[in-house]
């Protein structure tokens, strides 16, 4: 009768010791594979939002440019703004939250088409969206809002079935702890003891979150930091160590070497197809990435860049992660809504393109508006302008007798013949499908080429 249990614990202690241990050190992390639904998601929204949302001016480095670098804009913004004697911790009450709904976010980021969604859990200002308890008095729930940012959106999220990063920043620009440290050459870690660190475990623990987006990591070695022994507790004993990804930014020089998946850099574009998976992170106001109450529409991505920049990037093997900056009372204000209302639409029709996609052995043909993914044995054909003719030349695909081509979005198949040298020549609808002309991008399916 106790061969059975017997058997059974056998069997979980054998299947327990075949499951890898990674080392506190680059070598043994970056061997880990990246959990696949990462790669298959594509689409994500990045969520910038902090007390920087209060002055809306400038930038999220705002606190930086005032004070840090004490540039005569700001210097100036705020005098004429402000109180006299204001200090960048007077506009925290401020930040209200008065209008957050985090369901609704999350219906919108749903609608946008994002299977991930990155929040600001704290930037280089230090302010957490959270009550953590090594930033007393300095987050959302002691001020301003008082309210769990991050675990209320987090629990609206995975309600609608939405992966849930956060980004964190290991710095902070003007934590007494941190200038000590960075006084020393960074030789004492203080800093990293009572602040970043406890505050990334109790990230893990408490939000359990699908991805962390790590930041502010430039200016000291992952000696300093400790980035290489969280990772290996993240991977190996944390409660998300099957599903979490994190990316690149643990230390300086780390960018595009060490890491789950490489940024690089912000708006990253690789131009060819890159060796390692990775993410392209842009905004929708190409000035900022927290809200500014101050932009101008030129001065926004309109549908047909941001179309643009996510087939590029899904192409080159890549996922596109894009921002928005909420307003201090939580409101995505009207014009990004919309923004991210059109992608959603056109991922409704496209989508098939795009998520769980793969790059094509070529990714885009020399006149770099038509780009390509595949799934399996089909090819998507990804074209951004719509030819005169209603004929779309396609060089790169070698067709065979038992090619069919399709549109996505539009019923039936559509005529094609061999092109002179190489290639085919598709025959598109007399007109482009609804809601073109407002559409920009078309995908064809292509089946049996090579």
């Amino acid at each position: 009768m106790a061969a059975g249990p017997l058997l059974w614990l056998a069997a979980a202690l054998g299947a327990a010791a075949a499951a890898p241990r990674y080392g506190p050190d680059w070598g043994s992390l970056d061997a880990r594979p990246l959990p696949a639904w990462f790669d298959r998601a594509k689409v994500g929204v990045f969520v910038h939002w902090g007390v920087f949302s209060v002055p809306a001016w400038g930038s999220e480095w705002f606190w930086w440019h005032w004070q840090g670098e004490r540039r005569a804009d700001y210097e100036r913004f705020v005098r004429e703004r402000y109180p006299p004697a204001t200090a960048y911790a007077d506009f925290a009450p401020r930040f209200t939250a008065h209008d957050f709904q985090p369901r609704e976010w999350a219906r919108l980021f749903q609608r946008a088409g994002a299977r991930y969604v990155v929040l600001t859990t704290k930037h280089h200002e230090g302010f957490t969206n959270w009550g953590s308890p090594v930033s007393w008095n300095w987050n959302s729930v002691d001020m301003g809002p008082h309210r769990d940012l991050v675990g209320e959106l987090g629990q609206a999220l995975r309600e609608s079935n939405i992966r849930y990063g956060l980004y964190h920043s290991l710095l902070e620009w003007f934590n007494p702890l941190y200038l000590a440290d960075k006084e020393s050459g960074f030789k004492t870690q203080n800093f990293v003891l009572k602040k970043t660190m406890p505050e990334l475990y109790d990230l893990v623990l408490k939000y359990k979150p699908d991805l962390i987006w790590s930041d502010g990591d430039w200016e000291a070695p992952d000696s300093y930091w400790n980035s290489t022994s969280f990772l290996a507790w993240l991977y190996n004993d944390s409660p998300v160590k099957d599903t979490v990804v994190v990316n690149d930014r643990w230390c300086n020089n780390c960018s595009c070497h060490h890491g789950g998946y490489y940024n690089c850099a912000d708006k990253y574009r690789p131009g060819t197809l890159p060796a390692h998976k990775w993410e392209m992170c842009s905004s929708i106001d190409k000035l900022s990435w927290g809200y500014r109450s101050n932009m101008h529409i030129d001065e926004l991505m309109d549908e047909a860049s941001i179309i643009e920049e996510l087939v590029q990037t899904v192409s080159f093997g890549g996922n596109y992660l894009l921002n928005v900056g909420p307003t201090k009372e939580g409101v995505i204000v009207p014009i990004f809504q919309e923004r991210l209302l059109a992608l959603g639409r056109w991922l409704d029709t496209n989508g098939e393109a795009i998520y769980e996609s793969k790059p094509w052995r070529v990714q885009m043909e020399d006149t770099g508006t038509v780009w390509y993914t595949s799934k399996g044995p089909v090819v998507y054909a990804i074209f951004l302008i719509w030819p005169q003719d209603n004929v779309l030349q396609l060089s790169s695909p070698t067709p065979s007798p038992a090619t069919q081509v399709s549109m996505l979005g539009f019923a039936g198949t559509l005529e094609w013949q061999k092109a002179p040298g190489k290639g085919l020549l598709v025959t598109l609808p007399p007109v482009p499908p609804s809601p073109v002309p407002a559409q920009p991008g078309w995908a064809l399916r292509l089946e049996g080429v090579n």
